[in-house]
């Protein structure tokens, strides 16, 4: 008589300071790019679902925004508040940190957020790739885990995607039996228009360095398929103050059309056909307000 092999299924949040490469191991565990992933602190502004399923059954992980205890914007309590409400309703917690940097207030208060929930918690060192000089804080931060009675710890490198393996079973081991969340087919909970968005922000924090700040948003206001197999795409990037619309645009317009074409050669990679972008610069002083 075969063996009837019950499959699990649950939600893994990932959490952690900003940076530490939340985004970066979301998209290597998936197998796809899906959150946008760049130096800028809090880049990640939305609970991302993103969905691994195998023979063992089914992980949805939920990638949050970074946590900083520095209000740098209107937006950061904001997205503290979206951290929290994460933590609610999953059954395995993946607190993500990274050795390069000291442990400091954020981790302390993070890690207070989160030290009473009564749930595995799977301590990961990230970028474990980078030689020994680069990681002064490594065993600092093994102590930490220790010491804050987190369930294990794991090395892995998001970016070279190191001990991910390693980082599933052990999620798996950890997970409830139960039916898939998402179908088989639906790889994460948001739509394409949204995802168009999240890549020219990312494209512009690439193109423009420190030159702009955090306070960028991008909004997609048409899309559609031409005759030909074409996607058009209008969008309009929008910023706090004039002078930071300037540098965007950058003299004879030379900074949007480099956004513009990285974000076009991507999408032209991911769709297999032709993209036309059309982008814009807007000031809106209101739109962080208007963030949810």
């Amino acid at each position: 008589m075969e063996e009837i092999i019950k499959k699990k299924s649950g939600f893994a949040v990932i959490i952690g300071r900003s940076n530490a490469g939340k985004s970066t191991l979301l998209n290597a565990l998936v197998g796809t790019k899906l959150a946008i992933a760049t130096p800028k602190p809090q880049t990640t502004r939305h609970v991302i679902h993103g969905v691994f399923n195998d023979n063992r059954g089914q992980v949805v992980f939920v990638d949050t925004p970074g946590f900083l205890t520095e209000k740098r914007s209107p937006l950061t309590p904001k997205l503290t508040e979206k951290i929290k409400q994460s933590l609610h309703g999953v059954e395995v917690i993946l607190y993500v940190v990274d050795p390069s940097r000291a442990i400091g207030q954020e981790e302390k208060r993070l890690i207070s957020l989160i030290r009473d929930l009564k749930l595995p918690k799977l301590f990961v060192i990230n970028k474990i790739d980078m030689p020994s000089r680069e990681l002064p804080y490594l065993e600092e931060y093994r102590a930490l885990g220790a010491s804050e009675g987190f369930t294990i710890t794991i090395g892995v490198s998001a970016l070279k995607h190191k001990h991910l393996k390693t980082l599933l079973t052990t999620l798996f081991e950890h997970l409830p039996e139960g039916e898939p969340i998402y179908p088989p087919e639906q790889i994460t909970n948001i739509d394409q228009r949204f995802f168009i968005s999240e890549l020219i922000r990312e494209k512009v924090f690439h193109t423009m360095g420190d030159e702009v700040p955090y306070s960028v948003t991008v909004r997609v206001e048409e899309m559609e398929e031409r005759k030909d197999g074409t996607l058009y795409i209008r969008a309009v990037i929008l910023t706090f103050a004039e002078r930071y619309k300037k540098m965007i645009i950058g003299a004879h317009a030379r900074k949007i059309k480099e956004v513009g074409a990285t974000v076009r050669k991507e999408l032209e990679l991911i769709n297999n056909r032709h993209v036309y972008v059309d982008l814009t610069v807007k000031v809106d002083t209101e739109w962080e307000k208007s963030f949810e």
